[in-house]
């Protein structure tokens, strides 16, 4: 049992200013792993007071130092990967060879690509010639409250960490409780990285004790959230008294357009990225949208590769998907995989209940309906678990229609060998991302949405950009440095 009920405050350890024990519990074994303590007002505000003094120091220190740190948050990462890996594992679900390979190692991809964003800042620029003694000034906003969710919390804790010290603000990180191990272990890499006291503080809480404070305080100057769509627009409303920035990266609804003269392995991908993660991704390609004339052989193909895909303890070596990560997460996944058979459509792998040989643990069977329609509760909802919905269209522009017709707008997926058509969708398709052919986003790529995903840009130099504030300067004398 990890016992882990210190908060990170001011560049030291501290006990909660009134206890509140939280167990988190291993998503494989339905046990507990680990006892955090969970924050109230109290310890938010000694934070975040923390934050704010360390500001002005912080804010003026030399960008190559800032850097330097950052260097050195990466080197304690190196040395503790495997400790890393095997937190993110226990308490979110994700299998220990995911946790090696994908999930711990958000961390330096993220951090190594603000690095060569931030390299390519320039703080003070000329704003034109036609005006020589313009000035365009990048400033660091102020104190920034940061809250993460658990389905990728290295990934989030990277996103917003790493670009808040570059940008020279100083911030106080509330890591979801259900995932709380991995931020406790960055918050050791900072304090060996020699990150000053007060430029990096975590309180671990839930929404009201912690999340609600940071949303609502004076002394933050910006809230980085990211999590459920819902939970952001009541953010949105706290902070809006202080009149703070706030960033939001929320749920998602992704359509994945296959078209009749697509790649063979085109539907193969599209339903192993839908499992990744146990389904647990905010840019799922949730809705496969296949042109008819190669529908009946997709629908045969996703579900071969669905009941192909194996389920598997978080804790065991091997390629195969994890629980989700709690009851309450693996309920709601049950009850839209039920809705989806009471509302018609046609399930052709998975289903409801634990997977074969599981008598414990939150696992959830790949699951795939087919002759899904537009309107039902499992094409419109995030479910946020393995569910594929696969939708039949005619045309390009019932197929644009459909993946439109949604509320969120984070990412899209086109696979067509017609590059004037995926040129064209790329531009129609509403949505933050866009992604072709099974091509990942390139390096530094930000990652965001619209409508009802919350409007973030996360990483690369957008990412930086949202902890800068610019300033207009007027009568700067060209003649000094």
């Amino acid at each position: 049992m990890i016992i882990k009920r210190d908060f990170y405050i001011n560049g030291t350890w501290v006990a909660p200013v009134t206890p509140r024990d939280c167990e988190v519990i291993d998503p494989s074994t339905e046990e507990a792993c680990a006892i955090i303590s969970l924050g109230s007002e109290a310890d938010t505000n000694a934070a975040v007071a923390a934050a704010k003094a360390a500001f002005p120091a912080w804010a003026a220190t030399p960008p190559a130092v800032r850097r330097e740190v950052v260097v050195k948050i990466l080197q304690q990462y190196e040395l503790r990967l495997e400790e890393l890996a095997h937190a993110i594992a226990i308490e979110m679900g994700a299998p220990i060879d995911m946790a090696r390979r994908s999930q711990a190692p958000c961390l330096p991809w993220h951090a190594t690509n603000f690095l060569t964003a931030f390299d390519a800042l320039e703080w003070v620029r000329p704003l034109g010639p036609h005006a020589p003694n313009d000035r365009i000034a990048l400033e660091p906003i102020g104190v920034v409250g940061l809250i993460t969710p658990w389905n990728w919390p290295m990934n989030q804790i990277a996103l917003k960490v790493i670009p808040a010290i570059l940008a020279g603000c100083t911030c106080v990180l509330k890591p979801s409780e259900e995932s709380p191990l991995d931020a406790l272990l960055f918050a050791e890499f900072c304090h060996d990285a020699g990150v000053p006291a007060g430029v990096f503080n975590l309180v671990n809480g839930d929404g009201p004790g912690v999340g609600a404070v940071l949303s609502a305080h004076p002394d933050v100057e910006m809230i980085s959230f990211t999590g459920s769509t819902r939970a952001g627009r009541a953010i949105s409303a706290a902070a809006a008294q202080t009149l703070k920035r706030v960033t939001l990266e929320l749920g998602g609804k992704g359509a994945n357009l296959i078209f009749a003269d697509a790649d063979d392995k085109a539907v193969e991908r599209g339903v192993r990225h839908m499992m990744n993660n146990s389904g647990q991704s905010c840019n799922a390609p949730s809705r496969m949208l296949v042109e008819r004339p190669i529908y009946d052989r997709a629908v045969e193909i996703a579900a071969q590769v669905a009941d192909s895909i194996k389920v598997g303890s978080a804790h065991d070596a091997g390629k195969h998907i994890g629980p989700v990560v709690n009851k309450r997460q693996w309920e709601q996944i049950q009850g839209f995989i039920q809705k989806g058979i009471d509302e018609g459509a046609r399930l052709v792998a998975g289903g409801p209940g634990l997977p074969d040989g599981f008598n414990r643990g939150f696992y959830v069977k790949p699951t795939v309906f087919a002759d899904v329609v537009p309107g039902m509760t499992i094409e419109r909802e995030e479910i946020f678990g393995p569910v594929l919905s696969i939708i039949p269209f005619d045309t390009e522009e019932d197929a644009v229609r459909i993946a439109n017709d949604t509320p969120y707008g984070l990412a899209n997926y086109v696979q067509s060998s017609d590059g004037a058509r995926r040129n064209r969708l790329s531009r129609q398709l509403r949505s933050g991302m866009v992604e072709m052919n099974g091509n990942s986003r390139g390096a530094g790529s930000p990652f965001g949405g619209v409508k009802s995903s919350g409007r973030a840009r996360e990483g690369g130099h957008w990412g930086l950009e949202e902890f800068l504030e610019v300033k207009a300067i007027s009568g700067w004398d060209p003649e000094l440095a």
